[in-house]
């Protein structure tokens, strides 16, 4: 079957790489390109016209998409996913920096549709996420540090996926609270986590978690040379997505099959 998709934040540098990916794939039609930024003349060939993002509603409703794929800002995505409860279309997030009103809004919109919300999209770092846990309980005495690594326009710290490596990393073992960065005297007390966001260049994404103790210390990289593997992942969600019943859904249960 023919994904039919729809693509936000297309002017952005996340939602080009969506729309590159997706004329990649035979079975992919890209129905609908929406942006805030649309008429921007900024350099590539998106093929697609991009459409005003105040116009989505109508735009989604009739265009009629599979799913919808978005790169946005938190109150553009939770706007966006509501649009799409609104018509049925399925609905693939990777925006960061949610607060927990706009994730309960995102919860009451998978009310009515599919909704699949996913710091990272690289199949690398749901491993990643499924292993850190098992390395925590492995070693319980062990010190815990996580470093992420972003380009310089990224704007929330720590990145969504290093928080979700902190909820891991946090529910497996005993930890007194994090720590974010360190300043002048401050040794490090037992049972905290050190959470360090670096931000330079056109750093893609990298996250690294330390644990140390004994005279030894293991280390979990994930580094991501292209960003084109975040669109790839997402599309295969959409994908996979498109058809199910209403209610959330996480990325590990699309790399499962």
């Amino acid at each position: 079957m023919t994904l039919r998709l729809g693509v936000t934040g297309a002017t952005g540098r996340m939602g080009g790489e969506v729309l590159a990916a997706a004329r990649e794939r035979e079975n992919c039609e890209v129905v609908l390109a929406a942006s805030r930024s649309a008429g921007d003349d900024s350099p590539g060939d998106r093929g697609i016209d991009v459409e005003p993002a105040d116009e989505f509603a109508a735009l989604v409703a009739d265009r009629e998409p599979n799913a919808v794929v978005d790169f946005t800002a938190p109150d553009a995505a939770v706007e966006y996913a509501a649009a799409c409860a609104d018509s049925g279309v399925a609905f693939v997030t990777g925006t960061t920096g949610f607060d927990d009103d706009r994730l309960s809004a995102l919860d009451r919109s998978s009310e009515e549709i599919p909704l699949l919300h996913a710091p990272n999209f690289a199949r690398g770092v749901q491993t990643l996420v499924n292993v850190v846990a098992e390395a925590v309980r492995s070693l319980p005495s062990y010190d815990v540090e996580l470093v992420e690594r972003h380009h310089n326009r990224k704007r929330d710290a720590p990145s969504g996926t290093a928080n979700r490596l902190l909820a891991e990393i946090e529910a497996a073992g005993e930890f007194a609270g994090r720590t974010h960065g360190r300043e002048g005297e401050d040794p490090r007390e037992a049972g905290e986590i050190g959470v360090h966001a670096l931000r330079a260049g056109d750093v893609t994404g990298e996250h690294e978690v330390a644990i140390a103790g004994n005279h030894e210390e293991l280390r979990l990289v994930h580094r991501a040379e292209d960003r084109a593997v975040f669109a790839r992942g997402a599309l295969d969600a959409a994908d996979w997505l498109a058809g199910r019943d209403p209610g959330r859904y996480d990325f590990a249960e699309v790399i499962q099959e």
